[in-house]
């Protein structure tokens, strides 16, 4: 009985077969993509978290409903000084940013 090849991949395994390896044009693409899909997604569970509808944290911040939905549902990207005020005037929180080299 012949056994069965293993064709699980770890999913870098998967982004290198269909994206490329890191630094190639395709798969810098990807990433960019799921940075801004995460930032949305982590403004929405906070926003939820706090209470908040996109109507409020909007006026809070100085905003629209539209521009904090579009925000979570990486249709629009942020500018770090919004993203300031969404953080610290509308969620109370602080936002920390870092460097990896």
């Amino acid at each position: 009985m012949k056994a069965k090849k293993n064709n699980i991949l770890t999913l870098e395994q998967f982004k290198d077969r269909n994206y490329g390896k890191h630094g190639t044009a395709k798969r810098d693409e990807l990433e960019a993509g799921y940075r801004n899909f995460k930032l949305g997604s982590l403004i929405h569970e906070a926003r939820l978290e706090k209470g908040l509808t996109q109507e409020e944290l909007a006026d809070k911040v100085g905003t629209t409903k539209s521009y904090i939905s579009k925000i979570e549902n990486n249709i629009k990207e942020v500018r770090i000084s919004t993203l300031q005020k969404i953080v610290e005037l509308g969620l109370g929180g602080q936002l920390h940013l870092s460097i990896r080299l």
